[in-house]
């Protein structure tokens, strides 16, 4: 009997070890299980958080990238608006120079147009002077033309009758005489040269023909031009052959 109730209370105590067991273990998993909900709904707010920051982040960096995009064009804009109003107080100031300028410019005129009048000539007399003016210059040109003219005429007259009265007479160039033959005929022996009654030259004047400094030969002109003239190659004086772009110079010239 006493056996069967030792039995009987080791097995409800066992019973309640068990029960207590059972107790504390679904107390533990319930603990347990409402932790893991609160982390989860933790972690979930913490994504949600984390998706919100990221999309609050990259709507962010638009906005600064077109803040950036509008501030350069601001500052493109301010830098045109400052050269634009660089230039214009350049102009300004340019205006106000030409202005001055101007001013001055019309003072000096009308204190000329009152020294004018006072003088007593008025514009129809000076279109008459100046009309005057005009005429007697171009009559003094053609008087001078004329002038040359017969000076030409009566130097060649001179030369023909010196040598009527002397026939060695000597012809005397222009001092100042200087040329070069542009065409050379070894046969015929006759050059032409680049000057004529322009440099007043005369027929049978001499000149000197050389080239690189050492003389070529003498020629005597025999015809002339306005610009031009024919020579002879004088017989004996041929110290080689005569060429083209040889350089002359008076054989006599004018003392």
């Amino acid at each position: 009997m006493l056996i069967r109730i030792s039995l009987i209370v080791a097995l409800v105590a066992a019973l309640a070890v068990g029960v207590l067991n059972f107790v504390m273990v679904k107390e533990k998993i319930e603990t347990t299980e409402k932790h893991r909900a609160e982390e989860q709904a933790a972690k979930e707010k913490a994504q949600t958080q984390l998706a919100k920051t990221r999309k609050d982040l990259e709507k962010t960096t638009v906005e600064l990238k077109e803040t950036q995009e509008t501030l350069a064009a601001t500052k493109t804009e301010r830098d045109k608006a400052v050269a634009e109003a660089a230039a214009q107080t350049k102009r300004a100031a340019d205006l106000t120079d030409r202005l001055a300028k101007t001013t001055t410019e019309r003072d000096e005129a009308r204190q000329k147009l009152s020294a004018f009048e006072a003088t007593g000539w008025t514009p129809e007399k000076i279109l008459a002077a100046d009309k005057a003016i005009k005429q007697a210059e171009e009559a003094l040109e053609v008087a001078n033309l004329e002038k040359k003219l017969l000076s030409r005429e009566l130097t060649k007259t001179k030369e023909e009758l010196a040598k009527l009265v002397d026939p060695v007479h000597i012809v005397r160039l222009p001092a100042d005489l200087k040329g070069k033959i542009l065409v050379a005929d070894p046969k015929w022996d006759f050059v032409v040269l680049d000057f004529g009654e322009d440099k007043n030259v005369l027929l049978d004047g001499e000149l000197l023909v050389n080239r690189n400094g050492k003389l070529v030969a003498k020629v005597r002109i025999q015809s002339i031009q306005k610009d031009r003239c024919i020579a002879n190659v004088m017989p004996g004086w041929k110290l080689g052959e005569v060429m083209e772009g040889d350089q002359v110079i008076p054989a006599y010239p004018e003392s």
